[in-house]
């Protein structure tokens, strides 16, 4: 199926859509904020690397979720009636029954409160509600209550708009570790402002005294100094921890697909040399002329095996710490290689120090991510040698066979 041409047709369909059937007072679930989630799904998908049918699942879903508001009486409804679109759309497009499942079960996700189930209905929940961890949260937040005014034909108290969208970022959680670490701490700071907002409104009517009565509560002794304003110093713990999180699945996730690529380079190079030992190597006293490109293909086969099984082969260290280096703190105890002929007890109290000092605990953590980069970098580094090997044996070796066939 050709994913790229159905995403095409699902985009001019939705667009023509919008305009021909888009209401007035859509100011903000129109077909611009439907472009915005679109590529929002799209930068989420491309960092989980999504296959190509995953990947068509979450666009077409972009661009279909909001056709709902387009119906009357859709906006309490409007999933249902997008997700009924989409299946009348995708059907007539001739999409798979299980695909059209998977989309609709992904627009239905996005009914408030989300409770997606698969990572496709997470990145599709994080994409339409990507806006509130962005600096155009506050532009988006005015135009959505404008379109709520409009529609409902009433005025909205800014007050209490203002109490149900602090609700709402207080309520609210990203579901994919990519938009937790990317977006958690500017919705905590829109999240903030508006807690600012509504404190100051709040605090307003005691603060009401007269001039003379503030002049002399304001009055400072002579030559004093205001107080410095507080300055916050709170790291982002829960930002910092999910960078690591994130970082060491990325780093998982590269190191499974480099035992993936020297296992396919084993195997295929395994069965060349089968067959080549069983088939030709019999036939050389016949025909000597395929001795060398027989040997250059076996040769090359070997060391581009030799050079995947290494990329594969495991390096422990020697499994002990010493005092010192828990003392110095140069000692990373979140990695096996480090304590396991260690005993119990020594290893216990090593890790205490850990829990207990935060510098320690992140150092270790910072160690852990560099020493898994180096074993990738090895791992790489040795799979592009051996895939090198491999693709010039490969030419080498049949232009030898074709030279010595015509000679």
């Amino acid at each position: 199926m050709n994913y790229q041409l159905i995403t095409e047709q699902v985009k001019q369909y939705v667009t023509a859509y919008f305009a021909d059937h888009g209401k007035d007072q859509l100011l903000y679930h129109d077909i611009r904020h439907t472009a915005t989630v679109v590529a929002a799904a799209k930068q989420i998908a491309d960092h989980y690397q999504l296959n190509e049918h995953d990947f068509f699942v979450v666009t077409a879903t972009a661009w279909f979720h909001d056709m709902g508001y387009c119906m009357a009486g859709a906006q309490t409804l409007h999933e249902l009636k997008s997700a009924d679109l989409a299946e009348a759309f995708l059907t007539e497009k001739g999409v798979d029954e299980p695909t059209r499942s998977e989309i609709k079960n992904c627009i239905l996700a996005t009914k408030m409160p989300q409770r997606p189930s698969t990572l496709k209905e997470q990145i599709v929940c994080d994409a339409d509600l990507f806006h509130l961890g962005t600096d155009d949260f506050a532009k988006h937040n005015k135009q959505l209550r404008k379109e709520y005014e409009a529609i409902r034909n009433i005025k909205v108290d800014k007050d209490e708009w203002r109490k149900g969208t602090i609700q709402l970022l207080q309520s609210h959680h990203y579901h994919t570790d990519y938009c937790q670490a990317l977006l958690n701490n500017k919705k905590q700071e829109n999240l903030e402002k508006l807690l600012e907002k509504e404190k100051g409104h709040t605090a307003q009517p005691e603060a009401s005294v007269t001039k003379n009565e503030k002049a002399a509560g304001d009055a400072t002794p002579s030559g004093a100094q205001d107080p410095a304003p507080s300055v916050k110093t709170e790291k982002p713990t829960k930002g910092i921890e999910t960078m690591f999180r994130i970082a060491v699945t990325n780093h998982q996730r590269l190191s499974d697909m480099a035992d993936s690529k020297s296992n396919i380079m084993i195997s295929v190079n395994s069965i060349i040399i089968s067959v080549v030992i069983a088939l030709v190597v019999r036939k050389l006293e016949t025909t000597p002329t395929l001795i060398i490109p027989t040997m250059i293909l076996l040769a090359g086969c070997l060391t581009a095996t030799i050079f995947s099984i290494l990329a594969t082969r495991p390096k422990i260290p020697d499994g002990y710490f010493s005092p010192e280096q828990l003392s110095k703190k140069t000692v990373n105890l979140l990695f096996f290689g480090n304590f396991y002929k260690m005993d119990f007890d020594h290893y216990y109290e090593g890790m205490k120090m850990v829990m207990d000092d935060s510098e320690f605990l992140y150092g270790s953590l910072i160690r852990d991510i560099h020493s898994q980069g180096k074993v990738l970098g090895n791992k790489y580094k040795l799979l592009r040698i051996s895939y090198t090997v491999f693709m010039f044996t490969l030419i080498i070796s049949i232009l030898a066979f074709a030279v010595a066939i015509i000679l």
